[in-house]
């Protein structure tokens, strides 16, 4: 069974957001990157399930510049066997489906993983884009994923409940919390993972179909009115002439 893992290198969530003086980019200046946490659930899952089938391979691929390359080595070092960069800025999620698409294309998986989304743009798209683009079905987000041969059965939330689905490969599902307990890289596999093999291919020549026209921080929180408990008529104004909730 052979795995592909799609990881997104995204800023921690402890980081201060700020963008370049024309609000064009995000300012990576001083900014400490992480495998997106949604994607860690995916590369833990891939990996549980070749070692309970005693057999197979993970490969990690991340679309980004070289500087990707140490959340990359930790995902080799947390269990996956090989990776691929593919040596391009993730400009928007079109194009990012258009890469995964080809290196699956070419590679012949059985089963592409990913995260429900990046915690950076919270798109839930790419998932999509890639399973229309290999003419392959979509399972997204699932929240379990378990493999018998060739046939997956993943649970999913839906409104009101909870759905079974059962799909055999090749497939693309996206994955979420409480699929498994991701797995932190430990001392040998921080060592292995200098040696396992990072491949870095060129973009397709397909380009974006988004740019940014601006980035905008919200606006600041406003401070808050404490009003009497005896003073329901003040509150009720100020609902509905300030706040204008009712």
């Amino acid at each position: 069974m052979k795995f592909l893992v799609c990881i997104s290198n995204v800023p921690d969530t402890t980081t201060k957001i700020t963008f370049t003086p024309d609000n064009k980019e995000f300012n990576k200046a001083g900014v400490q990157f992480v495998i997106n946490p949604w994607d860690e659930y995916a590369l833990t899952r891939a990996i549980e399930l070749k070692e309970a089938q005693g057999g197979g391979t993970v490969t990690v691929l991340n679309v980004g510049e070289a500087d990707t390359e140490p959340n990359i080595r930790k995902a080799l070092a947390i269990g996956a066997d090989d990776a691929i960069r593919v040596n391009a800025a993730p400009t928007d999620a079109f194009f990012v489906a258009q890469q995964i698409a080809s290196v699956a294309k070419e590679g012949g998986y059985d089963v592409i993983l990913m995260g429900k989304e990046s915690i950076d743009y919270n798109g839930f798209q790419v998932h999509g884009m890639v399973g229309e683009m290999l003419g392959i079905p979509t399972v997204a987000p699932a929240m379990k994923l378990d493999m018998s041969g060739t046939t997956a059965t993943l649970e999913r939330e839906i409104e009101g409940g909870k759905e079974i689905v059962e799909v055999n490969t090749p497939f693309v599902a996206s994955c979420q919390q409480p699929m498994c307990e991701p797995r932190i890289p430990n001392m040998r596999g921080i060592m292995t993972a200098r040696t396992k093999p990072l491949k870095v291919v060129q973009p397709t020549s397909d380009a974006a179909r988004t740019e940014v026209a601006e980035y905008a921080l919200p606006p600041k929180k406003q401070g808050v009115k404490l009003i009497p408990a005896e003073s329901a008529g003040e509150l009720i104004k100020l609902l509905r002439n300030e706040a204008k909730v009712i």
